[in-house]
């Protein structure tokens, strides 16, 4: 960590802040700012908790809850209200459909009110407090979940906090970084690896507790995720960003409504348009944590060494490879930059769809015929989740810098929340496709999965000569 602390300049009124004057303390660590270390720390325990419940979910909800539910064994508050609004629109639905349709639609809302948090950041209560607002729902959320009849509650309670925390932490980090600072691309992608080290972790610790000692403790240890997180959010205060609303009544400019100019509608539009495309895209990821997981559950061997491991830990396999593979693709995109062939972030995105449908090859091999009761090796699996990483890799992050950097400074927690529309839209479309899981082959599903995937690439380079042009040619 650098010995030099900067004090922060007094803002005077009417006079914008400079890039840098955004932070308290200037301090570095392994050369970014040391507040990027502690946003880092504070979402990997945001997805420590949310990845360690989504890794019991749909096992819990088909293996106990829906079961313990129908049979009137167990008593969950809406449970009977929310069944019947699904069946009045999809028909009568067995318990993994049921299963399927709940995890889709909880998180898709978890992607759907982002928006909203961005615009309450933005326009009342500023980035850090609804950041802290949001982690405080969730850990309540968590611990909910230890109570079988607060199940929807508990699931409404982390969508509401996660829509306050998502967009609105993710959009500090750009704030660390003055305007063409090359470091904030690399800033995302390193942050992006380094949440996961959360996500890797949550299914071993809440994917363990959760199907070996009981649903509940797996659960539980998700809420005490979050509370770590937020005691680390608190105490990195002093190096975090003054967000965008603070500065503007500072300097006494928060009134002061200046219409979009052409430029900035332009890259309004191409966000949206980008937004759309990447539905698809998250419709077939967000199969690992629904059908994938199943598929982990009843068809893959998981005796490794003599032992038997849990399932869950099938979702420990993708951050584990974010974190290992990030490395190497920053320096392999650094090799490309200095002969001037690094691809921009459309065409990253492009790669990113198609690397995803091509990765459910293995899968339709294996599952040649395969029936419920048989069981494949576990490296058929694990080849494929290596691969649709790589696509995360280059479509998810390079997202995430692209709205950074390319979106009104006035607007950009909203726009933040935008963007993960597509996951909203996207995540409910898992839970639709999750529908067909029993109804199809395994063998023709993941075939499907694979032609939406390319599909999706295949669209956004068709559009990406417009896209460019409406973001901006330096994309």
């Amino acid at each position: 960590m650098s010995d030099t602390c900067a004090r922060a300049p007094e803002v005077k009124p009417g006079v914008p802040p400079s890039a840098f004057d955004t932070v308290r303390k200037q301090r570095t660590f392994l050369g970014h700012p040391v507040g990027l270390h502690f946003l880092f720390f504070t979402e990997m325990w945001e997805r420590f908790s949310y990845y360690g419940m989504r890794a019991l979910l749909v096992l819990y909800m088909v293996n106990h809850l829906i079961r313990g539910a129908q049979s009137g064994t167990s008593h969950v508050f809406g449970f009977a209200a929310l069944q019947h609004a699904l069946e009045s629109v999809f028909g009568a639905l067995a318990t993994q459909p049921l299963a399927s349709q709940i995890y889709g639609l909880y998180t898709a809302f978890v992607y759907f009110t982002p928006i909203f948090g961005g615009m309450l950041a933005d326009r009342v209560l500023g980035q850090r407090k609804t950041v802290i607002v949001g982690a405080i729902l969730m850990a309540i959320g968590h611990f909910l979940m230890a109570a079988e009849s607060m199940f929807l509650l508990a699931l409404f309670v982390l969508i509401l906090g996660n829509g306050c925390f998502k967009p609105n932490l993710a959009t500090q980090i750009g704030s660390l970084y003055p305007v063409g600072d090359p470091r904030r691309d690399r800033a995302y992608t390193v942050y992006y690896a380094g949440v996961n080290l959360g996500a890797f972790l949550a299914p071993l610790v809440c994917g363990t507790l959760g199907q070996v000692y009981g649903w509940h403790y797996g659960f539980g240890a998700a809420g005490v995720g979050m509370v770590i997180g937020l005691t680390i959010y608190l105490l990195g205060q002093p190096y975090l960003p003054v967000d965008q609303l603070t500065r503007a009544k500072a300097a006494h400019t928060e009134t002061i409504r200046t219409p979009l100019t052409a430029a900035e509608w332009k890259a309004i539009l191409g966000l949206v348009a980008l937004c759309a495309l990447n539905v698809v895209f998250w419709g077939v990821f967000e199969q690992e944590g629904n059908t994938l997981q199943l598929f982990a559950d009843r068809n893959v061997n998981w005796h490794v060494f003599g032992r038997q491991l849990p399932s869950t830990w099938f979702q420990s396999v993708d951050p584990m490879f974010i974190f290992l593979l990030t490395p190497f693709l920053n320096i392999f995109w650094s090799w490309q930059s200095k002969r001037g062939k690094e691809p921009g972030s459309v065409i990253k995105m492009t790669m990113g769809c198609a690397l995803l449908g091509i990765s459910f090859l293995p899968l339709i091999y294996v599952a040649r015929g395969l029936g419920d009761d048989q069981r494949v090796n576990l490296l058929w699996l694990v080849s494929c989740a290596f691969v649709f990483t790589v696509g995360e890799l280059y479509l998810s992050p390079v997202g995430y810098s692209l709205v950074s950097k390319v979106a009104p400074v006035r607007l950009v927690g909203m726009l933040m929340g935008m963007w993960f529309l597509a996951n909203f839209a996207g995540n409910y479309l898992a839970g639709y496709l999750g529908t067909f899981y029993e109804k199809m082959s395994r063998e023709a599903f993941f075939s499907v999965l694979m032609a939406l995937g390319l599909a999706s690439g295949a669209a956004i380079l068709a559009l990406s000569v417009p896209l460019r042009r409406a973001v901006g040619r330096n994309v």
